[in-house]
């Protein structure tokens, strides 16, 4: 709701736990919904696949369609509240977890939505969070409401968060976490407006990268996919050479299944495959008790070399066209809705902070500082009204910034290249010092409005 700045059919959102479905969002003309019964039998669709989570899945499934510009570029996948409590995970009647899987594994980007006032990770969550494991990299972390807290809370709230989401996932690096408040009403605490801003900014720059990524992330699933085909392979046709031609074979299969941690190990020395690429032992353990191992088929060496020839030299190939179709395309960005209201503007991430201040002022920024900047001048010795290297080195390093940045600082404020600084100049450099001292970003050229006004091109006019 808060990206597309406009209501979807479907859509209720209150505190209380409110619609048990998931809802795909997605551009269409004209506004409406399709059931998930006929949204699965719909070949223009990519949903065919969900018809085996059954009747009491679809039934909590829709598509809402919308001509919204944000959806031009991006759909998104509702998924239902997560409720905690043994009762309310047997109601839902279909595999929560499995459905999430099957959307994790198509999706690009997956956001784990945390309320400031109820950190809990329950029961089924926790669980949701485990059915994402290989998907790592696509999911982010959102904290949301942090408005309704003050500074001092946040700081605790955030730990907590952190605490909390360290249990679940067993990653060696921290997630990435946006703080904000992501609704359109007026903030409650409005302390930490700046932080919002800039987490929004960054949330929004991550998800306007996700159309210039997508054609990448699908060739990555290619990848993954043949590499566990070819693993799933050599499985398949160790467990058919095992089983006996004739007697003993419900045995020897009860036996092949309990030994499946073993035939990995022998598997990964046999074939030197990473322990990474193999299937969870549980899970194919599970499969396999409900497959005639008789009917697996035996290796077929030609197919096996032919996945390696794709993954050491095809995909190399696919990725150089694909980079070269980038390079010729017009960068694919986000628009509309919320996307719009970061991008310009005053009120535009940024505008009027650090190198932008002054830009849309008549008088050069940093005129207001210039007095005290010039008694700091004045004690330098300048000759013929500038001072030299050396002397502006002295007062440029007591600001305790490295070298390197002292060096762009310098290259910035030596308008004319003559290697000394003028009045106006060395306050120039002095205003960018105090810039990055704030906490800003040195801009990679001197913008129009910081060029002193001594060093300033006189406009043409036209006779």
């Amino acid at each position: 709701r808060y990206l597309l700045e406009q209501d979807f059919p479907g859509m209720r959102i209150g505190p209380e736990p409110t619609t048990d479905s998931f809802i795909a969002v997605m551009y269409g003309d004209p506004e409406g919904s399709v059931p998930g019964n006929a949204l699965v039998v719909d070949p223009k669709k990519p949903f065919r696949k969900l018809s085996r989570f059954g009747n009491a899945f679809l039934n909590r499934f829709m598509c809402s369609q919308l001509p919204n510009q944000v959806l031009k570029s991006i759909s998104i996948i509702d998924s239902p509240g997560i409720l905690s409590g043994e009762k309310q995970r047997i109601s839902r009647g279909y595999d929560f977890c499995q459905v999430l899987q099957w959307f994790a594994e198509r999706v690009d980007r997956i956001i784990l939505l945390f309320d400031a006032h109820k950190l809990d990770i329950s029961d089924e969550f926790s669980e949701a969070i485990k059915s994402f494991r290989g998907q790592d990299d696509k999911i982010r972390v959102v904290l949301n409401k942090a408005d309704q807290v003050d500074t001092q809370q946040l700081m605790r709230v955030y730990g907590a968060l952190m605490w909390s989401l360290g249990k679940v996932i067993n990653t060696p690096e921290v997630l990435r976490v946006y703080i904000g408040s992501f609704w359109a009403n007026p903030l409650q605490n409005t302390e930490n407006r700046r932080l919002f801003e800039a987490e929004a900014q960054d949330l929004f720059k991550d998800i306007q990268s996700l159309p210039q990524k997508a054609a990448v992330r699908k060739l990555n699933d290619l990848i993954k996919r043949a590499r566990l085909a070819k693993v799933h392979a050599y499985i398949i046709s160790y467990l058919k050479k095992e089983m006996p031609s004739v007697f003993g074979k419900e045995n020897k299969k009860k036996e092949l299944i309990s030994r499946l941690p073993d035939i990995y190990n022998q598997l990964q020395r046999e074939y030197q495959i990473s322990a990474g690429d193999f299937p969870e032992v549980k899970k194919m353990q599970e499969q396999l008790e409900t497959c005639d191992f008789t009917k697996f088929h035996s290796l077929k060496p030609k197919l096996i070399e032919a996945v390696d020839n794709m993954l050491a030299n095809k995909i190399a190939s696919l990725m150089s066209l694909i980079s070269q179709e980038e390079s010729n395309m017009p960068t694919q960005m986000v628009h509309g809705g919320a996307f719009d209201g970061t991008m310009a503007g005053p009120f535009g991430h940024g505008y009027g902070e650090g190198a932008k201040e002054g830009a849309d002022e008549e008088e050069w920024v940093v005129a207001k500082d210039k007095p005290a900047y010039d008694e700091i001048f004045y004690t330098l010795s300048p000759i013929n009204g500038k001072i030299s290297g050396i002397n502006a080195k002295k007062e440029m390093v007591t600001s305790k910034l490295p070298n390197s940045v002292l060096g762009k600082i310098w290259k910035l404020a030596d308008c004319d290249g003559d290697g000394m600084l003028d009045d106006e100049e060395f306050a120039l450099a002095k205003h960018l010092i105090k810039i990055k001292l704030a906490g800003y970003e040195l801009p990679g050229t001197l913008p129009p409005h910081l060029v002193p006004p001594s060093h300033r091109k006189p406009l043409q006019t036209a006779e």
